[in-house]
């Protein structure tokens, strides 16, 4: 059941609606990078390899095909590291071959392309010289960038350099934890070296932090060198940290290394996206449990559509008004479709209402296009299509008919939004 029409907040004109994927995630057989290694090696956390994923890098021009066959305008996509350079110094004229034509693929089906750069995954190589820590990790990146130039001159305006780097440095705290305690410390909460050990308490490594925002400037530097006309980025994983009565010193001080000065750093963009899912509530010893009742998902998030507009207006207060926002994923994970409908229907209602209050939000990308390879399992599916695991055929749910329809009339869903239903199971 598809939510009745209500009041419409209309799109401005040239808004991207579309919906998002990664490279690693959809291609399948990404065996030069690092995280395929990760998944293969022995001792490894990762439950599940990524395998064939979604066989999307064959299998793209389908996608493509049926994502403007439900009336959206704009598809965002990675182009792999590992593919273009899977030995230092060496590119795959190949690769970069595939990776123009999806460009070109996307234009013809009337289809914007927005390209990300990086999505967690790195060349092998560049990780075992140290990856982001390598005295030469911006320059290495920068060339890489110089690189996809030759992909993007194709046709492509908006780029992402580096999808949530607030994400990747907390990816090398919890790592360096792990080596000090074992995997099995953090996947199970237990302890460490006799202290109970919370994962949300871990910080981004500042080190990584610092080299991460030093690649972006590099690969934003040479970027709009070889192409003034780029509109360049990145974006960060907004997390939409709410003070209970009397923790606002204490949300701020979770704010600031996690998400803040990733969204400083986007001050001299072109552009800043905007990534949310679900909001994280602190009190005055830190992060609270989800509240108990609510609904949650397959991730086990709470149910919290509105921390899309939240992120939204955070960013604007963050960055200023004078960065346009891009909205480069936004979703759930459930197998229930009428509750991704009922997600996704509030989520657009709250960012319709940070865009009238005057919010420069200019495009939505729902996360993601596919039922996907979700960094060591398959389980969660955020797809608005399904993917059989044996045939690879795509069919496309409920969600997709609906929301495609929204970018095809150019309206989002605006004014209340419905009250969520009362359930604690997990979908």
């Amino acid at each position: 059941m598809t939510p009745s029409a209500g009041r419409r907040f209309p799109l401005p004109d040239g808004f991207l609606m579309g919906a998002a994927t990664s490279a690693h995630q959809v291609e399948g057989n990404n065996v030069s990078s690092d995280w395929w290694a990760l998944e293969h090696g022995p001792d490894t956390f990762v439950a599940a390899p990524s395998g064939d994923a979604a066989d999307s890098f064959h299998r793209w021009p389908e996608d493509m095909d049926l994502l403007r066959e439900l009336g959206f305008n704009s598809y965002r996509f990675g182009i792999e590291w590992a593919r273009i350079e899977p030995e230092h110094g060496r590119v795959s004229r190949a690769a970069l071959a595939h990776y123009r034509a999806m460009v070109r693929g996307a234009i013809e089906r009337g289809l914007t392309p927005v390209v990300t750069l990086h999505h967690f995954t790195s060349p092998h190589w560049f990780s075992a010289r140290g990856g982001w820590l390598a005295p030469d990790a911006a320059d290495l990146f920068a060339a890489y960038a110089r690189t996809a130039v030759e992909v993007l001159r194709e046709g492509v305006r908006h780029v992402a350099t580096i999808n949530e780097p607030n994400m990747m440095a907390l990816m090398y705290a919890l790592r360096r934890l792990a080596t000090e305690h074992g995997w099995s410390a953090l996947a199970e909460g237990g302890s460490t070296g006799g202290a109970a050990f919370d994962p949300s308490a871990v910080e981004p490594d500042p080190d990584v932090t610092r080299a991460l925002v030093k690649a972006h400037r590099a690969a934003y530097t040479a970027l709009k060198e070889a192409d003034p006309d780029l509109q360049v980025g990145w974006t960060v994983a907004n997390q939409v940290y709410q003070a209970e009565p009397g923790a606002e010193a204490v949300a701020a001080a979770y704010a600031r290394p996690r998400e803040d000065v990733f969204l400083e750093a986007a001050r001299e963009d072109d552009w800043i996206g905007v990534q949310a899912y679900t909001r994280h509530r602190i009190g005055i010893d830190g992060p609270l449990p989800v509240p108990e009742g609510a609904e949650t998902t397959l991730t086990g998030w709470e149910f919290y559509p509105e921390a899309l507009g939240e992120a939204v207006r955070h960013t604007v207060q963050v960055v200023g008004a004078q960065i346009p926002i891009l909205v480069t994923e936004n979703g759930i994970a459930t197998s229930d479709d009428e509750r991704r409908i009922a997600y996704t229907a509030r989520a657009l209602a709250s960012l319709s209402r940070e865009m009238r209050e005057g919010a420069d939000v200019r495009g939505y990308f729902h996360w993601s296009a596919l039922d996907n390879y979700e960094w060591g399992t398959y389980r969660p599916t955020f797809g608005l299509m399904a993917v059989d695991p044996d045939t690879f055929a795509r069919t496309p749910k409920e969600s997709a008919r609906w929301l495609g329809s929204l970018a095809r009339d150019g309206h989002l869903p605006s004014g209340a939004a419905p009250a969520p239903a009362a359930t604690s199971a997990a979908r």
